[in-house]
């Protein structure tokens, strides 16, 4: 990988969006786009951030493909997240309805859901993409 990642990034952290290569692939998307500029995740999960701090973010097949930036983290419950931030995801028909619904179903893949759990919700903004979009499927 480091190959791949310009020099001043290659000591970033790195991670991909979502639980397989399609979804990954998706979300990224989504972020190179400039649609997607938050993202959630639970408490215990490992890849957790601070304001200021740079990631890597790889695609479905393990690629470095960009470079974001967390710009704000928030602690919420699940059902307190709300329109804007829904909107900011940028997934499905940015509405905090299609929101919950793909997040229900995501967390509970997990094994993590409940309506109460509390999620860390960052906001980020894209540094650079390296090469090509990874393709997406219609």
């Amino acid at each position: 990988m480091s190959r791949q990642v310009p020099e001043r990034y290659q000591h970033l952290r790195t991670f991909a969006f979502g639980d397989s290569p399609g979804l990954a692939d998706e979300l990224l998307d989504l972020v190179v786009r400039g649609i997607k500029t938050a993202t959630c995740s639970t408490e215990d999960e490992p890849n957790t951030s601070t304001p200021g701090e740079r990631w890597v973010v790889l695609d479905g097949r393990g690629g470095p493909r960009c470079v974001i930036e967390s710009t704000e983290i928030t602690y919420r419950r699940f059902h307190d997240v709300d329109c804007a931030f829904a909107y900011d995801e940028g997934e499905g028909d940015r509405s905090l309805a299609y929101w919950r619904s793909a997040h229900r179903a995501y967390f509970g893949r997990l094994g993590r859901f409940s309506e109460d759990m509390m999620l860390i919700c960052e906001r980020f903004h894209l540094i650079e993409v390296f090469g090509a979009r990874p393709p997406t499927e219609p």
